[in-house]
């Protein structure tokens, strides 16, 4: 039988266990937000490179199929959003 696709909050979870799971991520306390396995992530960063890998982190969650970027930081583009959505892809099952 194959695995159900994972919930948003369960998405929001591994989101936050991934990023705190990270040494550059750890101490910045984003906030996480998952919506039809859209993460969005907000706060600020202190380097352009935080922001960069927050993101990464979270597109990297089995089962996350896009990323909005709210974080603020140096360099981050303006507006402060980036969106990337994974069109076309099916949701993986939960880790």
């Amino acid at each position: 039988m194959p695995e159900a696709p994972a919930t948003d909050e369960l998405l929001r979870l591994s989101v936050l266990q991934a990023l705190a799971q990270d040494e550059h991520t750890a101490a910045l306390g984003l906030r996480v937000g998952v919506l039809n396995a859209v993460a969005h992530l907000g706060g600020a960063a202190p380097s352009h490179k935080q922001w960069l890998l927050a993101e990464t982190i979270a597109a990297s969650v089995p089962g996350v199929r896009g990323v909005v970027n709210r974080i603020e930081a140096p360099d981050a583009p303006s507006p402060v959003r980036t969106i990337d959505i994974r069109m076309g892809e099916k949701p993986q099952g939960n880790p």
